[in-house]
């Protein structure tokens, strides 16, 4: 941690906090049929379904994860930002209306339209629940990330904490509240980023010669878990040291008569662009070993061009692009392809479909959330960059690089963005809850194992399950708190693309789609996407712990996005298990 708690931190984060829970708690008066629990009963205006889109959409992994990888790798961040953009084409024109018209609380109700099949919703429920979990990891993970700053606590505490707020949001009002929390906090997000981009751009961009900035930093971590920086134990005490403030220039290009600078002054934003694309930027290389003594992180400064900042392959998830080996360019190809499928099939952004009347208001709804979604993106790559040349970047922690670069404009500008984004997180977590939740009562137990429930008893369990869920999900965020959000969500988008978008688009343009062709995708989409994650590299080497040569060697798959294999073969499962399978009757059970 780079700097001590703010107490004006901590008081705007604690008001953004109440504000939020008495949005639920207004709300849960109003919400008592399982028709507002889990879809808002239809009846969100279209504008307001629109910015919750947004709202949404923009998580933890969109403000935190992918500012942090611009700071530390330059253009590879806004890859992420390019292929969640994109994904939103296919929402737009393939699956809007669409859906609307075929469900009324759940993606399995989409399914299962035509078929009425216990299979199906099995299928469709369970992979709405495993991906919902799958998707909440990065917003816990980037959770914690935002307390340890606020208050000083360390990230496990972080996470308990999200938990245990977000818990009450569900439980009090479930769909109505999480709506209008994603609504206030989508347009506060476009609106203070915004801000914090005028600020960048008025700064403009300064070098330094200072020595300091090009000394290597020693993480040590002991085998006691004690934390040393440089051999000096890691705090903020007598006789402590903290890690170094990251993030500057070594050199501007020459002014227009050809004499060196140190500051531009205020820049528009293509200028500032130009003004980097021909400076020299300090980057930071990362090289950690297991010794005798404990876990050795090594961060080492280099000297590279900007425009080789503003290019791809400078990040271990991307570099390999640039190599003559085919499995690193087959990784990069399936990550954009999982991520521009990937929208459309994310179980909390179909529901959001039912929250509005008809199949014109969904329409309209996305256009908003596009138009919301797509400025935001932009800012992302200033406030990315601007982190990356605003000297406050913390190396152990990316996802606080836009946090701590509004800490350099003052405390309030930090207080408020770390609010914004805890908020951001509140509503994602939520809307995910939500649709595990849903998924449970809804598919699981009243559509497959047939279980006759009341109205209130669907509220009921719901809210259940909601706790549940939201247990499990503390867990995971503590277990994946190394992971940079942005990466955690990629794989997240490959298991929600191969499970469900096959299945959903050939139920929507293909009418020899069979009820046990769709069961049978869904399934093994989500159990072979699961699979090649679980045997990848990144896993081995971050979650089970192995070193990065052991977890190379242990790998049982060439790379680690799935997508490109597991997308393909949800459609092939789909078409042959249709083709040998007659179509069942809409009146008969599978």
């Amino acid at each position: 941690m780079l700097t001590d708690p703010s107490p004006l931190a901590m008081l705007i984060f604690l008001i953004f906090v109440g504000f939020t829970l008495g949005i639920s708690f207004w709300f849960a008066s109003k919400s008592k049929s399982s028709a507002s629990y889990f879809a808002a009963g239809g009846q969100i205006p279209w504008f307001v379904n629109g910015v919750a889109f947004a709202g949404d959409y923009l998580s933890a992994a969109s403000f935190l994860g992918i500012c942090g990888m611009i700071a530390r790798y330059g253009y590879d961040g806004f890859l992420y930002s390019i292929g969640f953009l994109a994904g939103w084409v296919v929402a737009l024109f393939v699956i809007a209306e669409p859906l609307k018209r075929m469900g009324r609380y759940t993606f399995a109700d989409a399914l299962n339209s035509r078929f009425q099949s216990r299979a199906v919703t099995f299928a469709a429920g369970l992979s709405a629940l495993v991906v919902s979990a799958f998707y909440l990891i990065p917003q816990m993970v980037g959770a914690g990330a935002l307390i340890m700053p606020l208050f000083g606590l360390p990230h496990w505490m972080g996470v308990i904490a999200v938990g245990l707020v977000v818990t009450v949001i569900v439980v009090s009002a479930g769909m109505v509240s999480t709506t209008y929390v994603q609504f206030i906090k989508g347009a506060l997000l476009v609106l203070f980023s915004g801000l914090i981009t005028i600020l960048i751009l008025n700064r403009g961009l300064t070098s330094t010669d200072d020595p300091v900035a090009m000394q290597p930093q020693v993480l040590t971590v002991t085998t006691s878990g004690e934390k040393l920086i440089d051999g000096t134990p890691l705090g903020s005490g007598a006789g402590q040291a903290r890690i170094r403030g990251v993030g500057q220039l070594a050199s501007l290009a020459k002014g227009p008569n050809g004499e060196d600078r140190t500051s531009t002054g205020p820049l528009s934003p293509w200028g500032f662009l130009q003004e980097l694309n021909q400076s020299q930027v300090i980057l930071w290389n990362e090289n950690t070993q297991s010794t005798e003594k404990g876990k050795v992180t090594t961060y080492s400064p280099i000297v590279v061009s900007g425009q080789e900042v503003l290019m791809p392959g400078r990040s271990p998830l991307f570099q390999g692009i640039k190599s003559d080996s085919i499995w690193p360019k087959l990784n990069f190809i399936s990550l954009m392809l999982a991520l521009f499928a990937g929208t459309a099939s994310l179980p909390h952004v179909l529901i959001r479909y039912y929250t509005v009347k008809d199949g014109r208001a969904a329409r309209q709804s996305t256009v908003v959330g596009i138009a919301t979604i797509g400025v935001f993106y932009i800012l992302t790559l200033f406030l990315g960059l601007g982190a990356m040349t605003g000297g406050n970047i913390d190396l152990t922690d990316s996802n606080m690089a836009a946090p701590l670069l509004a800490r350099t404009f003052g405390e309030l500008p930090f207080a408020l963005v770390s609010a914004i984004a805890f908020t951001t997180v509140l509503g994602t977590v939520s809307g995910l809850i939500v649709a595990a939740s849903g998924a449970v009562v809804h598919d699981l137990l009243v559509g497959w194992l047939q279980i006759p429930l009341s109205d209130h008893q669907k509220v009921r369990f719901g809210k259940l399950v909601a706790l549940l869920v939201s247990v499990m999900a503390i867990g995971l965020g503590i277990w994946f708190q190394k992971f940079n959000a942005s990466f955690l969500v990629g794989w997240a988008f490959s298991v929600a693309a191969s499970a469900n978008l096959p299945a959903l688009v050939m139920v929507l343009f293909w009418r020899r789609t069979t009820g046990a062709g769709v069961a049978a995708s869904v399934l093994v989409g989500m159990l072979s996407s699961l699979t090649w994650i679980l045997l990848s590299q990144e896993t081995f080497q971050n979650v089970y712990g192995y070193a990065k040569n052991d977890a190379a060697q242990m790998a049982l798959v060439p790379f680690s996005q799935p997508g490109i294999v597991t997308i393909p073969l949800g459609f092939l499962v789909v078409i042959v298990v249709s083709l040998l399978t007659r179509p069942q009757p809409a009146t008969e059970n599978e």
